[in-house]
């Protein structure tokens, strides 16, 4: 049975804390449009405050999270214990790109550990928050994050990464907008 939460209190937070994991779902408007869903780990994700969070996106092959927002901010963030007791717990809410130039950008991300890149940041207005059991969720064992991130960019400069955002990072698969390029400047 599915709990619902006013907030994200002391208890809560901490065990998003604990986890090193989570997903993230967003849609277009567009029932023809394609659904995305992606996990997220590397220290990324902060919570401001009892229903607001943040998370430093690093990056990837494609824009769709960033797109989907643009359009219509909606978006969930799920947490699965992997270890220790079952449970799921979802935040969802309306998000909102916080690129490069932004008022708010520098302040943001200096709540985060460094990272060898960052696209961007998301921030997020929890309008729901549930839990429910989880005990479909298989147990694993967490043995490390990954270094992928860090020895892909390792060496690139400014201007690789840029090119490489401008053929990945303009349109999601749909067409929608994506990254300002000119946010990366």
């Amino acid at each position: 049975m599915a709990r619902l939460f006013e907030q994200i209190d002391n208890t809560l937070a901490a065990w998003i804390r604990q986890q090193q994991m989570f997903f993230v779902a967003t849609a277009p408007l567009s029932g023809n449009g394609s659904v995305n869903c992606s996990p997220k780990g590397l220290d990324t994700l902060r919570i401001l405050g009892p229903r607001e969070v943040a998370w430093l996106d690093l990056g990837g092959s494609g824009i769709e999270t960033v797109a989907h927002l643009k359009e219509n901010g909606r978006i969930v963030l799920m947490f699965c214990a992997f270890e220790g007791a079952p449970r799921i717990l979802r935040l969802h809410g309306q998000g909102s790109v916080i690129e490069r130039g932004h008022p708010d950008f520098n302040t943001l991300l200096a709540t985060f550990p460094p990272q060898p890149v960052c696209r961007n940041l998301i921030r997020i207005k929890v309008t729901r928050i549930s839990d429910s059991c989880g005990w479909g969720v298989p147990l694993y064992d967490y043995t490390g994050q990954r270094d992928e991130i860090a020895r892909a960019v390792a060496g690139k400069t400014p201007e690789q990464l840029r090119a490489k955002a401008e053929k990945q990072n303009r349109r999601s698969i749909d067409g929608l907008e994506g990254l300002d390029l000119e946010a990366l400047k």
